[in-house]
């Protein structure tokens, strides 16, 4: 089975890859063990734009300056140590790595403002890596900030890294946009040559008795995956830049199902936290054994198959088709499922 793929130019000997979020990365030895498990390409873990403006010490200083005034906001800023490492070390992580394996290694930036990713972005390049992701977190709390106010960041971002860089640039992005379809198309316009769907939140838990924010970490589920599947069937020929899949991929069957409304490549993070690196065989097997049983040759010959361009009934991806999916609920068959578990 032909497992080779092309994203962002870059020839790829399968369409499975760890994401940036997943922690796996940091280790040299990691990443030389998710090349042998089959990966395609290396994600690495994201470097944060807040590294990028202040030393850790300085982070550690200025967030408890104001212990006794404030004790309570500390609850919201990392610890100095939360960083594992600074622009410096990251830079000579990305050298490593490429003397390390011999796939394609992707860094990745994380942040929400322009303010420095243009400068590191070069250095990142000249550090040797083959493609650059901007991951865009950002979560507008300002009411007076329009939706068009953010979205020009958004394009400002890539315009001026783009401007500065020659490898490949994609852009992860969130779902969270009045017209997602037009964002896809500014962005490409701007330069990205590749989009990844969809960045994933991190939502924050409360305890009450101790009136604290705690960080709350899920895993993602299957389930999370029928958001990015549905825009990349509607997004797949309509954007010239490389589509991938990200949140909710847990079997090769998964995979395969992005594959098929136009991903190039799929990125996968909960299952290889859950069941460890060599998990990544299963899902290449699985995807295998699919492609196989449905006589397909390669992995390129299923791509966009299943997208908006290659259905009949385009509407399903279009409309939410409320009534349709609400008159197939089988509610007596629910009501025997939950009476045996």
């Amino acid at each position: 089975m032909d497992l080779t793929t092309e994203y962002l130019g870059l020839q790829l000997k399968s369409p499975l890859m760890p994401s940036a979020a997943a922690p796996l990365t940091e280790d040299l030895d990691n990443i030389k063990r998710l090349e042998d498990a089959g990966a395609g390409a290396i994600v690495l873990h994201s470097i944060f734009a807040e590294q990028l403006r202040i030393e850790q010490h300085e982070l550690h200083h200025h967030t408890i300056s104001h212990t006794e005034s404030f004790a309570e906001a500390l609850t919201y800023f990392p610890e100095a140590d939360t960083y594992h490492v600074g622009p410096e070390t990251y830079l000579e992580h990305i050298r490593q790595a490429k003397e390390s394996v011999g796939i394609p290694i992707i860094a990745s930036l994380n942040g929400s403002t322009l303010g420095d990713w243009v400068d590191y972005s070069k250095q990142i390049q000249e550090a040797g890596a083959d493609a650059l992701e901007l991951n865009i977190y950002s979560i507008p709390t300002d009411a007076d900030l329009t939706g068009a106010q953010i979205e020009e960041d958004y394009l400002s971002i890539v315009e001026a890294v783009r401007a500065d860089v020659t490898i490949p640039l994609a852009v992860k992005l969130s779902p969270f946009f009045t017209n997602l379809g037009n964002m896809a198309q500014r962005l490409d316009q701007a330069g990205a040559n590749g989009l990844i769907l969809f960045n994933r939140f991190m939502q924050a838990d409360i305890s009450p008795e101790e009136l604290e924010v705690w960080p709350h970490l899920v895993l993602s589920q299957h389930q999370e995956s029928l958001l990015p599947m549905r825009w990349l069937g509607l997004l797949y020929g309509r954007i010239n830049a490389d589509l991938a899949a990200t949140t909710g991929i847990q079997k090769g069957r998964d995979a395969v199902k992005m594959l098929m409304v136009g991903a190039k490549v799929t990125q996968v993070c909960s299952p290889l936290l859950r069941h460890g690196i060599g998990h990544l065989r299963e899902i290449e097997r699985e995807l295998v054994e699919w492609l196989e049983e449905h006589e397909y040759h390669s992995v390129k010959q299923a791509i966009g198959t299943m997208s908006q361009m290659n259905v009949a009934d385009r509407s399903a991806y279009e409309r939410a088709q409320y009534m349709k999916v609400i008159q197939s609920f089988d509610y007596d068959q629910a009501i025997v499922t939950a009476s045996t578990v």
